[in-house]
């Protein structure tokens, strides 16, 4: 609290424009002139938060996050800004002009849900992160429609508010936390709270099992630039029990159909690798359906198909060999075709790419994909390049 009290001084924000690009290489050189003339412990928190903006870059975009601020935690647990501004939007599209974000963390879902014109109640427990939070909605000119409280999200009463958005701490001391019910709040607490609003949105782990998702909600996995990001439910669409897959950018979005598992078929000319949300959400079918295709294997989520036909939701590789798995072979092939680059993918084989590529020691002008995977139960590698 004392760091961001006076950080936010106006020889603190000074301070900040002065280190912002500072190396971090060159720290104790700039940390050791600059404490001629400034107080250390200020100079050693406006090199802390040079470095935590440096890295929120990649989430924010550099120009907000030059003027945000940042705590260890907010940037490795704050949401994506593409991620939160694609979940504002699809809430104003429903209707929502304001919302009660709870478990708001430095304020990411809160500024995207205020740029979307829509009024917020932010709420953390901590008293650091809510400074923070409060803080972010000033620099970036939001308090208008950012109104930022401490407080027990469990004890805030949210009546009068369109919707609920919670986002539970899903790390503790031990790191990444699996069980819905050990996040904080519990998943149970966000679903109750959820049924009480007009309409919530809650986000999750992308790893949720469908099972543990409530009947009530849609379920919904988002990732960007092909990473899964996170899995949201959403309360209030009209379509409870329903799944979809969204990609960004754009957003594509893929919606279930309930379709059967898609028959296991032998590899064809190309190879279809879905992406991850559309994997997560357990449309694999829809993917094979859209591109003529079926599986190499019935627990591996690789689609083959003898014809290209061009998919947001996967990627497409034209396959050249199909080899039983056997390393000397593939460094003789790879030899023969002059490859030095070399991309390992793999899915239901226990080799790690960085072991292979050693193995086989690539060389030569040409570059190959080479899938460790199974075929029909067998270990295969399939060797191609990307679809053109």
């Amino acid at each position: 609290m004392n760091d961001l009290a006076l950080l936010l001084t106006p020889e603190g924000r000074a301070l900040l424009d002065e280190v912002r690009d500072t190396d971090p290489a060159n720290e104790l050189a700039v940390a050791t002139r600059l404490r001629r003339e400034h107080p250390a412990e200020l100079v050693s928190a406006a090199l802390g938060q040079a470095r935590l903006r440096q890295r929120a870059a990649a989430k924010f975009g550099a120009e907000d996050a030059a003027r945000m601020f940042f705590t260890p935690n907010g940037v490795e647990q704050s949401t994506r800004a593409s991620v939160a501004a694609y979940r504002a939007e699809r809430m104003k599209g429903l209707g929502v002009t304001s919302v009660a974000d709870l478990c708001c963390g430095i304020g990411g879902d809160a500024i995207a849900l205020a740029r979307a014109g829509i009024r917020v109640l932010a709420v953390d427990h901590d008293p650091l992160t809510a400074a923070v939070a409060r803080a972010n909605a000033e620099a970036l000119g939001l308090t208008g429609l950012i109104e930022v409280r401490e407080a027990d999200v469990t004890e805030v009463d949210t009546d009068g508010y369109d919707a609920v958005f919670v986002d539970p701490a899903r790390r503790g001391g031990r790191g990444r936390i699996f069980d819905p019910e050990a996040y904080s709040p519990p998943l149970s607490w966000a679903v109750g709270a959820a049924l009480k609003a007009p309409r919530a949105a809650l986000k999750i782990a992308p790893g949720i099992p469908h099972e543990a998702i409530p009947a009530e909600a849609e379920a919904e996995w988002i990732s960007d630039g092909g990473d899964v990001k996170e899995a949201v439910l959403w309360f209030g669409t009209g379509a409870p029990g329903t799944v979809r897959a969204t990609l960004l950018p754009g957003p594509r979005t893929l919606p279930g159909r309930g379709l059967p598992d898609p028959e296991v078929r032998p590899v064809g000319r190309y190879l279809y690798e879905p992406d991850g949300a559309v994997i997560r959400a357990h449309l694999v079918a829809e993917v094979a359906e859209e591109v003529g295709g079926g599986l190499v294997d019935p627990t591996i989520a690789y689609i083959t198909a003898d014809a290209l036909h061009p998919t947001p939701h996967a990627t497409a590789y034209e396959i050249t060999d199909q080899l039983p798995f056997n390393v000397k072979k593939l460094k003789a092939l790879l030899r023969e075709r002059e490859v030095g680059t070399l991309t390992v993918k793999k899915r239901g084989s226990a080799v790690e790419p960085e072991e292979l590529r050693r193995k086989v020691k690539p060389h030569g002008p040409r570059s190959a994909t080479v899938f460790l995977t199974r075929v029909a139960g067998a270990p295969t590698m399939l060797v191609g390049h990307p679809a053109r």
